[in-house]
């Protein structure tokens, strides 16, 4: 297996979790162990880091990679999405620092055979998790017209969406990502596929994120990350496209708003205690340096917000 993967905002990342060296972290997109590695070179004896990823070839990679580290880590197959389940199974009730990189990896797009990238040819496949059920192919020849451009339009942000259901009807079943790639090209007018964007970049997004169901449940993920973080504990989170971040930035501000009691009140007695402290106002962006060895940077922002203490203060 040749796995190839760069960590985006890697610095940024490890100076935003402040690591405390007995901590207790959570990567939640394991990927090719990037992140992980730099915070294991931080944690003594005392700390713990748990590798989570739904794909297991990015299990076997990171194992490889932190084999020194064997004694603070473990590894768990599973979607971030499942973080107060997977936590609770390994008998952790605080963590110091989450860290979630969401979104497709660079590995799974270079893998031709797994079907996210729309420069290859390959089986209609798309899932992060290979021992799903559930791949692009059903939804590209399951679904009606009208929930093709649902997806399309919202999760790819694609103003010719309508066009594109429709050809994708008409001439399925279709079976491979340059099958895909044709109807799209043939859907969308000449002047717009002229806009230095690849014309299948949009939709195949969108089919990506409903193969994988990454948006729906990214709040409720976040909300739960912060109920489990310590006082002062930190939650990092990188995110690729607008949908995404937009997600990530209103979870964060959600939590942040907390409670309405007087200021003279020692305890908050109003049922909505404030959880998180916004650290990045503005999200933090790749730099010169790094957008000009990893172009895949260029549209990555991350966020990053900080648990206040138990009173909501």
């Amino acid at each position: 297996m040749n796995y190839q993967h760069s960590s985006v905002m890697l610095a940024e990342c490890i100076s935003a979790l402040e690591i405390r060296p007995d901590g207790t972290y959570v990567d939640c997109t394991l990927g090719g162990g990037g992140h992980s590695l730099e915070i294991a070179k931080r944690l003594t004896r005392g700390g713990r880091l748990v590798g989570v990823d739904q794909d297991a070839n990015a299990i076997a990679h990171a194992g490889r990679v932190l084999a020194e580290h064997s004694d603070k880590l473990r590894f768990v197959k599973g979607s971030f999405f499942d973080i107060k389940q997977i936590l609770e199974t390994l008998d952790i009730a605080r963590v110091d620092g989450f860290l979630a990189d969401i979104g497709v990896s660079s590995h799974q797009l270079d893998e031709p055979s797994r079907g996210f990238s729309y420069m290859h040819d390959a089986p209609l496949d798309m899932r992060m998790d290979e021992s799903a059920g559930f791949s692009a192919a059903d939804v590209v020849n399951g679904y009606g017209e009208p929930e093709l451009a649902r997806i399309i339009s919202t999760y790819g942000e694609e103003r010719f969406a309508r066009r594109i259901a429709a050809l994708i009807v008409k001439q399925r079943p279709i079976n491979t990502t340059l099958e895909l790639v044709s109807v799209i090209k043939q859907a969308i007018p000449a002047r717009a596929r002229e806009s230095g964007q690849h014309p299948a970049k949009r939709t195949f997004q969108a089919v990506r994120i409903e193969v994988n169901s990454e948006i729906a449940p990214l709040g409720q993920a976040i909300e739960d990350m912060a109920g489990l973080l310590a006082p002062g504990g930190r939650i990092a989170v990188i995110s690729f496209h607008s949908l995404e971040d937009r997600a990530v930035k209103n979870t964060f501000r959600a939590l942040e708003g907390g409670c309405n009691c007087p200021r003279d009140f020692p305890l908050c007695v109003c049922n909505n205690p404030r959880t998180l402290q916004v650290v990045t106002r503005k999200p933090i962006t790749p730099g010169d340096a790094e957008l000009a060895s990893n172009h895949r940077a260029r549209s990555a922002k991350l966020r990053v917000a900080e648990r206040v203490d138990e009173s909501g203060r």
